[in-house]
């Protein structure tokens, strides 16, 4: 399995990481434990939660994924040979954002404990506090750093902006600085991560772990018309995609699955891997089935004629 260097740091991903916000949602403990044996069998190695996965589902708090995720750790005890990236900052019942010194403090201890580790590989900001300076954020991430709380650091939905102030806040100020950015990217939504943020990661060797890569679920080809939503719990999520430029790219997908004789979702992750600034997809899987697909994408080499094929067909 060839990985790639996350940014600057010494972290090696696997081509795609395993999107852990299914767990305690739409794949119950022992289903999860079976995709997390596959996904390592397969020789991948790195699995992304947060610590607010899954509260929306009724009945879960927040702190379910990694629950389930500790729980496997502490079963396989191979804690060494996998990457654990979390994310701290979201709504876990405090009723805002938070990324203060604070509460990042007692975040990252109730997320240790959840995932039964003493130390987590790449600790993210998860969604932007714009109440609280990022150099406030920065130096306690230097702080669990320092204690070996945390490896890197990462951002996540950071506007270009925002994510400018805190590489410059890092290097003005000898801060750790953030290795990753995790923004939503796929076939679809192309614009908001192209037109700037891109640019900033390209230029800074910072390494880039896409959400959303299958748009939902959408780029597997499963929803293609509002019936089809009931297919799964987040079925009615793709509905903003059922378009003429989703239709589009659809058919671009379809007619490349059935050249390189895989499926849809391979075919989205591979046009990811194929871009230069990507580190590795992010993709969540709810079967062994949806699970092989991810690694058929990794062991995907598209043409340069089939990757421009797919860029303009969904161009924006």
């Amino acid at each position: 399995m060839q990985t790639k260097q996350l940014g600057k740091s010494s972290l090696k991903f696997s081509p795609v990481t395993f999107g852990g916000n299914v767990f305690g949602w739409t794949v119950d403990e022992k289903r999860s434990f079976e995709l997390l044996d596959a996904l390592v069998a397969a020789g991948f190695n790195t699995i992304d939660t947060a610590d607010v996965y899954s509260s929306w589902k009724p009945g879960n708090i927040g702190g379910e994924s990694e629950t389930i995720i500790g729980k496997w750790l502490k079963e396989r005890k191979n804690r060494s040979s996998v990457i654990i990236a979390t994310k701290v900052g979201s709504d876990m019942g405090q009723g805002k954002v938070d990324l203060s010194k604070n509460y990042i403090r007692k975040a990252v201890n109730d997320s240790l404990n959840r995932l039964q580790t003493d130390y987590i590989d790449l600790y993210q900001t998860h969604q932007d506090d714009a109440g609280t300076p990022v150099e406030e954020t920065l130096e306690i991430y230097s702080e669990l750093i320092k204690e070996g709380k945390v490896r890197f650091i990462g951002a996540s939905n950071l506007t270009p902006e925002r994510f400018k102030a805190s590489l410059e806040a890092s290097e003005k100020n000898g801060y750790p600085r953030y290795e990753s950015l995790q923004p939503c990217y796929n076939l679809y939504d192309r614009e908001g991560y192209e037109k700037e943020l891109e640019k900033i990661c390209l230029d800074e060797q910072i390494g880039v772990i896409s959400y959303y890569s299958l748009a939902s679920g959408f780029l597997t080809g499963k929803y293609r018309l509002e019936e089809d939503f009931s297919k799964s719990q987040r079925g009615a999520g793709t509905k903003k995609y059922l378009d003429a430029r989703g239709f589009k790219i659809l058919k671009a997908l379809d007619e490349t699955a059935a050249e390189y004789n895989t499926t849809q979702a391979a075919i989205a992750i591979a046009w990811l891997l194929a871009r230069p600034s990507v580190t590795s997809p992010i993709a969540s899987a709810t079967n062994i089935s949806q699970l092989n697909s991810l690694i058929q994408a990794a062991e995907l080499k598209l043409s340069a004629e089939t990757i421009a094929r797919l860029t303009e067909a969904s161009s924006y």
